[in-house]
């Protein structure tokens, strides 16, 4: 849902505050209201989350409700369901008042969203080519709806693509072979 009919500055949407606890993001320069998340996408969100722990990333290095400013063709910020950040990257946001990447800064090591119902425009397509323009090395979609966990890899460029389904064991450019496959993340358990 849209909540301003005029498009807004980056600088406004980081000064906004409407005195709630709404998420926002900011979409070519739209606000746009987040929905609450379900049941299921939290769990897989919490599931990675520890998953990431038991690798040796350490807590400071992972973020859940952070937003990372995107390039777009207006401003543009979004709040990925999972980050895991470069000790760089963790040290410059290290006593900022706000959870955000800004442009200038090195960019997250990965990315993970979890689609939501009709949303999933929004991470195959839009946040796939705004994550891009970040040069983020590795980008995850995790599809409950359609049973599938995309990993996206920068490579020259651009993002390559594998595809996980069923028992195939999750593998990371970043992180390696992970003991947890597909069907496992899928379930949230």
């Amino acid at each position: 849902m849209i909540v301003a009919s005029q498009k807004i500055s980056l600088e406004e949407y980081l000064n906004f505050d409407d005195g709630t606890d709404t998420r926002y993001e900011l979409e070519n320069g739209e606000l746009i209201v987040m929905p609450p998340e379900s049941d299921l996408n939290q769990r897989i969100a919490s599931l990675l989350f520890a998953l990431f722990l038991q690798q040796g990333i350490p807590p400071y290095r992972l973020r859940i409700g952070a937003e990372i400013v995107v390039n777009s063709s207006q401003a543009g910020s979004r709040l990925p369901d999972l980050m895991v950040l470069s000790e760089e990257l963790a040290e410059a946001l290290d006593g900022s008042r706000r959870s955000t990447i800004m442009l200038d800064m090195p960019p997250p090591l990965l990315i993970v969203e979890v689609v939501s119902p009709h949303q999933e425009n929004r991470d195959y397509r839009y946040k796939r080519s705004e994550y891009a323009a970040r040069w983020i090395p590795e980008y995850w979609i995790v599809d409950p709806i359609q049973q599938r966990v995309t990993v996206l890899e920068w490579v020259e460029g651009l993002y390559e693509e594998k595809v996980f389904t069923g028992d195939s064991p999750i593998a990371s450019p970043v992180l390696g072979v992970l003991e947890l496959t597909a069907e496992k993340l899928l379930q949230g358990r």
